[in-house]
């Protein structure tokens, strides 16, 4: 089994076949399905609600993971929680993180912050021991179909050395413009959860035949890293199961 994991974005999908699609994605091996929230303040678009997830958690096993790119996450928690999430992404910029990510560790969720392109790695000094996950956005949040960021690659690097240093959280996760060209470029980085979404459910092969030129590109990259870097990939995904 991989060490890294696939978490296919909705974002991209086909709302009028959702079910389907996130059926799909399951069946091809995903390992998670990534919800973005968007509220046409933090960031200029405006997305999904409770109501999405709500409806995934009857036709998905997997665990749901929300994107909250929204101005004030505390206030929708709850019921984002009640809805059926598995764990929450906030991010760095303009949120009470402390206070936000104790909220989601007394909802019992899994607590993951984000920072975007221009913000550096060094701001998740005091906040990362309290973190399941750190997502590095490698495209500017609020739309899909955005061309991958390759500047974003050293932050990557930078993030899986701080959580090696600290000891304190396993898993880098990755969000923007991820396909199969870009994705062993972020494994290498230290990357070990990608978010797909339009090289998944924008494929015209379908979703099974993207997410397995996906998951290819994955096993050959595994197979060509260093011992190190084979490590510290297996110890993201022992962390990961726990």
């Amino acid at each position: 089994m991989s060490a890294v994991k696939l978490a296919p974005s909705i974002l991209a999908a086909d709302f009028a076949r959702l079910g389907q699609q996130v059926a799909d994605a399951e069946h091809a091996g995903a390992d998670r399905i990534h919800v973005d929230v968007m509220d046409g303040h933090f960031v200029p678009n405006l997305s999904m609600g409770p109501a999405i997830v709500q409806s995934l958690r009857r036709v998905t096993h997997l665990p749901l993971e929300i994107h909250l790119m929204i101005s004030d996450p505390d206030f929708f928690l709850d019921e984002f929680a009640a809805a059926g999430s598995d764990s929450f992404l906030v991010h760095w910029e303009g949120n009470n993180l402390h206070r936000t990510v104790q909220r989601i560790r007394t909802l019992g969720k899994r607590a993951a912050v984000a920072i975007n392109p221009a913000t550096p790695s060094a701001v998740l000094e005091d906040i990362i021991q309290d973190l399941d996950q750190v997502l590095v956005m490698t495209v500017n949040p609020g739309f899909g179909h955005q061309p991958f960021l390759r500047t974003t690659l050293p932050k990557i690097g930078r993030v899986r050395e701080l959580i090696e240093r600290r000891a304190s959280a396993c898993d880098v996760e990755v969000d923007g413009g991820i396909d199969a060209t870009t994705a062993p470029l972020v494994v290498r980085a230290g990357a070990t959860v990608l978010v797909a979404g339009s090289a998944v459910f924008g494929d015209r092969d379908g979703v099974a035949a993207a997410m397995n030129r996906l998951r290819t590109a994955l096993d050959d990259t595994e197979r060509e890293l260093e011992p190190a870097e084979r490590s510290a990939l297996q110890r993201s995904q022992l962390c990961s199961s726990e």
